[in-house]
């Protein structure tokens, strides 16, 4: 059963830091690219931050400059090092990623998410 499990998340005043991580298991072949993404109350889901196996990263504006994604390869995770937070960053931020499992099959995975509160 391959699942992503996230870490990290909690309650942090405004200007404050919190560090997100993602690991992967299972069956996985090869990683393309993970992902956060985030949901706030009576909001659409949102991108806000994407590596891939290249080490290429991608940033929503609003988080750019603040946040940033990396990955550790060996452990199949993924972090958000978000800095600087602001009571809009308070959100559920779930983990996502494209998968080729050893089945020779490529999926999209997502986590359970993990809430973030900023408080101002």
């Amino acid at each position: 059963q391959l699942q992503l499990v996230e870490s990290g998340g909690g309650l942090v005043q405004a200007g404050g830091s919190l560090r997100l991580s993602c690991a992967a298991s299972g069956s996985i072949f090869s990683i393309n690219v993970m992902s956060w993404y985030r949901q706030a109350p009576g909001k659409q889901r949102e991108f806000v931050a994407a590596v891939t196996s290249g080490g290429s990263t991608n940033y929503v504006g609003s988080v750019r400059g603040r946040f940033t994604i990396s990955k550790d390869n060996a452990k199949n995770t993924v972090y958000l090092q978000m800095n600087s937070l602001k009571p809009e960053d308070t959100a559920v931020y779930y983990c996502n990623a494209d998968i080729w499992t050893k089945e020779l099959t490529r999926n999209n995975y997502w986590g359970q998410g993990t809430q973030v509160t900023v408080s101002s």
